[in-house]
């Protein structure tokens, strides 16, 4: 029994420890630590492959559309246009919230989106209280961007409930809703605090409610047909409306502004190329609210794909047929979306080893810094995913770059702490007989140190590899592609097939990569290592 109460290990065991230590030592199974440095340049090699989309150069014009169903079609319509003048096009679909797209635009990594005047006016340059669409021109002048005439159709927001229920309750009004404390209300997460959201419409409407949840737009839906909402936002052109046979509750104090859709452009693309924004502007005035729904309803209900619904629009209304809309097979989709999942897991975590060893090499040298370290690290493993990704839009722009520094970042503490670990407890024994053989303690780190805690440093990168295959599906949000994608895609459409397309690769994908570095642990660490591990775990 050894003095810290751990029981000794057997002769048989130290021998076979002390024969892989020596071997180390003499050079002849070194290949442990290198040859996991190897492992991971294959993966960063593997991940460099990554197909890009844009066919080798920078698109002309890049179009960017939120992540519901009629910024899709809007932006497909916007990207077709442009594409009919021989322009070289990319469509970045589905984005996040309307900051990532607002931030892109001003960054230059857009080049133009569809967005709504009351949005802009109340939502993004609120601050500057802007009386009308004069002086939102003037404003956006000045960010160096440019708004089309209104397309046609005033999206405005509202607010609705089941028809049975309004009716029951005697509600038709949004003041209505004040002799009714008891209803639950469901908004979605953007209108939680927006300008022009709830707070603003509590305090205007003097509303009681306090059983109020912020939860996907696409989702609210379902939350009124299975009751466990009652009154959510609404968007006037959203097809739901009559499918899901809701009331949209009249606003009797003119609460919401106008949401005239438009186009909004960075002012260079005048004269980058001026006549793939003629061809979008082309837009302007020809959509009604009713031709909308429309559009929405065939694509949501009717399961329609956006590029289909749009092309079919552009045809008949403005006589630009687009080449013939083909999807790719399931087959090809998710081979693509494996390429784009493996490039952000691989290179953030390859960056991750590269600095987390290091670091913990040093938290078990220097104890109190070390645990400045693993708590530095800790407090970033806490931020939730999506906000952390956010906060990397104003410093990396959108696309992968965010999500692989998130990534990294959220690799740093399994391998630091499983570093820190592994070498902390290396046997006593065995560092009195590294000191007695005079060993430098660089070659100390790299013939003793490293090999005796190679099996937890290999567990900690197991770990942010498995975690890093399921957070990267967020990357979607900001444009990184992955699995995320068809996931996103099928919470929108309510589609199953959609989020299984997703959700069961990345499963396969975790699963894969465990069992990888399994293999990899049994073929990289030395027997006795290996046998120590498993000893001391029992």
């Amino acid at each position: 029994m050894r003095p810290d109460g751990v029981p000794a290990p057997s002769a048989s065991l130290r021998a076979e420890r002390w024969r892989s230590v020596r071997a180390w030592s003499r050079g002849r199974d070194r290949r442990s630590v290198p040859a996991l440095f190897v492992l991971v340049l294959v993966m960063l090699a593997l991940g460099a492959c990554r197909n890009r989309d844009a066919g080798g150069g920078e698109p002309t014009v890049r179009v960017g559309s939120k992540k519901f169903t009629e910024s899709v079609i809007l932006g497909d319509m916007a990207a077709e246009l442009a594409r009919s003048t021989g322009a070289q096009v990319q469509h970045r679909r589905e984005l996040g919230g309307t900051t990532v797209l607002w931030e892109a635009l001003r960054r230059g990594e857009l080049d133009v989106y569809p967005e709504y005047t009351g949005t802009l006016r109340q939502e993004l340059l609120s601050s500057l209280k802007l009386p009308d669409d004069a002086a939102l021109r003037q404003a956006l002048a000045r960010e160096g961007l440019r708004m089309s005439q209104p397309l046609g159709f005033n999206n405005t927001y509202a607010l609705g409930m089941k028809a049975a229920d309004a009716e029951r309750l005697g509600i038709r009004r949004i003041s209505d809703l004040r002799d009714h404390p008891e209803l639950r209300f469901g908004f979605s997460n953007e209108f939680m605090d927006r300008g022009d959201g709830w707070p603003a419409l509590r305090d205007a409407y003097r509303l009681p409610q306090r059983d109020v949840r912020g939860l996907d737009h696409d989702l609210a839906y379902r939350g009124l047909e299975a009751g466990s909402i009652q009154v959510t936002d609404l968007y006037s052109t959203d097809a739901e409306i009559a499918a899901y046979h809701l009331r949209v509750l009249e606003d009797d104090l003119h609460h919401f502004p106008t949401y005239d859709a438009v186009l909004l452009y960075r002012a260079d693309l005048e004269s980058r190329a001026p006549g793939a924004l003629a061809a979008m502007r082309r837009l302007e005035g020809r959509l009604s609210e009713a031709e909308m729904v429309k559009l929405n309803a065939r694509a949501r209900l009717e399961r329609v794909p956006e590029a289909r619904v749009s092309a079919d629009f552009l045809s008949s209304t403005l006589g630009v047929t687009p080449p013939d809309v083909r999807g790719d097979g399931l087959a090809a989709r998710v081979w693509l979306r494996t390429r784009e999942h493996l490039f952000l897991v691989c290179v953030s975590l390859s960056a991750a080893l590269a600095l987390a060893v290091p670091l913990g090499v040093l938290a078990a040298r220097r104890p109190r810094l070390g645990q400045g370290v693993l708590g530095l690290a800790g407090v970033i493993q806490t931020i939730p995913s999506l906000a952390l990704l956010v906060v990397m839009i104003p410093l990396l722009g959108i696309g992968s770059k965010p999500a692989i520094a998130a990534l990294f970042l959220y690799s740093l503490l399994p391998i630091v702490r499983n570093t820190a670990a592994g070498l902390t407890g290396i046997p006593l024994e065995v560092r009195e007989s590294a000191d007695a053989l005079g060993l430098p303690p660089n070659a100390r780190l790299w013939r003793i140190d490293l090999p005796m805690a190679s099996p937890s440093i290999l567990a900690g990168v197991q770990t942010a590899a498995v975690i890093n295959v399921g957070t990267a599906t967020l990357g979607a949000l900001v444009g990184a592609g992955g699995y995320g994608q068809p996931i996103l895609t099928g919470i929108r459409l309510d589609d199953v097939g959609l989020i299984l397309e997703g959700a069961l690769p990345a499963a396969a994908l975790a699963l894969l990569v465990s069992g990888l570095f399994e293999a990899a642990g049994r073929a990289l660490v030395p027997t006795g290592l290996r046998l120590r591990a498993e000893s001391e775990s029992r």
